[in-house]
């Protein structure tokens, strides 16, 4: 095995593409195949099926996988240490719910850190996706909440997948509405005030369980149900259909315009953001950087005060 090796897996991995991965390594095609093939021979694993519509990755393919992303990063951080530079672009990539402050905090730390190469990631996406994105290390840093309802469920899968999830910050419940609602009008928002209007949820793929999504509540019955998968989108049905969706109530009228305000919700629950990291490899510099600026932007902290 070389380091070689295991980049060429990552790259064909992210890429999904043998002949794509070959041009982006400036190898020929046939002598990256035979590297992978070299590879999956020495360790008797098969990374990849290879069929009509391209390749995948095998369960044992995508647990290599994971291991080859460590071995990586920790090459980069020996680099760092001795080197003064990684070479190459500085990347760095961040899996989250749709919180618009961890997407503040991800520009942050672009407009700092970015340096003149780069490739940075912000998935928001579905919770177990979030979980295996820092499991198996395609991003570096996870953000999601836990409360009393989730708690359990969340933590015993994230011990699952080595993972560790660190407290942000406590919020209340709140609803996002437009601007121009009836509800918007409130001063504080009741759940029997939300019978007549909409509610919209964040889609939540094959892990569609309650456990797993995105908006507390989730038990609470609703007779208009709108399931999206991005944030512009629930913002425009907010507006347009006066819908509602239950939130942490912290928004950024920079990065989301004017157009959604936050009321709170009567209700006798909470949500407890944080972070979730690896819990068998140390934080890359530019990690702790990311989480620093998310610490600075939570709630009570003397950066969001100001």
């Amino acid at each position: 095995m070389t380091l070689k090796q295991l980049r060429y897996i990552v790259e064909v991995a992210d890429t999904g593409n043998i002949t794509e991965a070959a041009k982006r390594l400036y190898i020929a095609q046939p002598s990256l195949t035979a590297s992978i093939q070299e590879l999956e021979k020495e360790y008797g694993i098969t990374i990849f099926e290879r069929g009509k519509k391209g390749i995948r990755l095998t369960q044992e393919g995508d647990e290599f996988l994971g291991y080859a992303r460590q071995v990586l990063d920790q090459t980069n951080l020996i680099e760092e240490r001795y080197t003064g530079s990684a070479g190459g672009k500085i990347k760095f990539c961040v899996s989250a719910q749709h919180y618009s402050f961890a997407v503040e905090a991800f520009v942050e730390l672009l407009r700092k850190h970015g340096g003149d190469r780069y490739e940075f990631h912000m998935r928001e996406t579905q919770t177990y996706e979030i979980i295996e994105d820092v499991s198996h290390l395609r991003s570096e840093v996870g953000v999601l909440y836990l409360n009393s309802f989730n708690e359990t469920v969340i933590r015993k899968t994230l011990r699952d997948n080595n993972l560790a999830f660190n407290t942000l910050f406590i919020a209340k419940p709140h609803v996002f509405v437009g601007k121009d609602s009836p509800l918007a009008r409130k001063k504080k928002i009741r759940t029997s005030d939300l019978t007549d209007y909409p509610r919209l949820s964040y889609e939540q793929g094959s892990h569609n369980s309650f456990y797993f999504s995105e908006e507390i509540l989730s038990t609470l019955d609703s007779d208009r149900e709108i399931v999206v998968c991005d944030r512009a989108s629930l913002f425009n049905m907010l507006v347009g259909l006066n819908g509602y969706t239950i939130c942490s109530g912290i928004i950024n009228e920079e990065l989301n315009g004017p157009g959604i305000v936050a009321r709170p919700l009567d209700v006798d629950d909470y949500m407890e953001i944080g972070y979730i990291l690896p819990t068998s490899i140390k934080p890359s510099v530019m990690t702790l950087n990311y989480i620093d600026i998310l610490k600075s932007l939570s709630p009570g902290s003397s950066a969001r005060k100001s």
